[in-house]
């Protein structure tokens, strides 16, 4: 898995198409947040931003590959491997991301309401929260589920936007628990959210996997 990995990263950096989303991302970042805001509400929206940014980083790594040579891969390693590293790449890239926004939150934020450590904790939280949220976004609506590409794109933009609004969505869950914590006081730590989302997470990359491996 180790090898398969580093393959999926290395195709992933050498083919420059994740600069589209986490440029994209990075304007959010950029644009939302301003110095001296409350640090909750600057990682709400950090953690918020990833949804979309990781939606899209996981149909890049999953049809980022030739079809013949994705077909050599999986009758070498298996296609449920195969696919799995491709999710796996993808949700790596996208907590970075949102590791490297979620310190410029926290250096350039006020910090008077909470303290630095239980505000930053509750941040990496949130942010793994949203980006398993967009992972299980993603998988569902890339191949081998979708596999033309204009409906994938919808279904991928409506499924991010759902994420968002959806009262039982993991992702809404831990964004709001920081956006209610901006005052004073200890913040919450959106551990419910992080187990909804790992849920999620877990079973569409299985059900993506198990298609994949039909499907090959």
């Amino acid at each position: 898995m180790t090898a398969l990995l580093r393959y999926r990263g290395a195709l992933l950096l050498r083919s420059q198409r994740w600069l589209a989303p986490l440029l994209a991302y990075a304007t959010v970042v950029a644009v939302g947040i301003r110095p001296g805001d409350p640090v909750p509400d600057s990682l709400g929206l950090t953690a918020a931003g990833l949804v979309p940014a990781t939606v899209w980083l996981v149909r890049i790594c999953v049809t980022g590959e030739p079809d013949a040579a994705r077909d050599c891969t999986a009758a070498a390693m298996g296609p449920v491997r195969v696919h799995a590293a491709a999710l796996l790449t993808a949700l790596a890239g996208a907590v970075l991301a949102g590791a490297a926004a979620g310190a410029v939150a926290v250096l350039t934020g006020d910090r008077a309401g909470a303290g630095p450590g239980p505000a930053a904790f509750a941040g990496a939280l949130a942010v793994a929260a949203c980006a398993l949220t967009g992972l299980s976004v993603g998988a569902l609506c890339s191949r081998p589920l979708l596999r033309r590409r204009g409906h994938g794109v919808l279904a991928g933009t409506l499924g991010s936007l759902l994420a968002w609004v959806l009262p039982f969505s993991p992702a809404r869950g831990a964004v709001s628990a920081l956006v209610t914590a901006s005052g004073p006081g200890p913040v919450p730590l959106p551990l419910a959210s992080l187990a909804g989302a790992l849920l999620l997470a877990a079973a569409a990359a299985t059900t993506a996997c198990v298609v994949a491996a039909r499907r090959s």
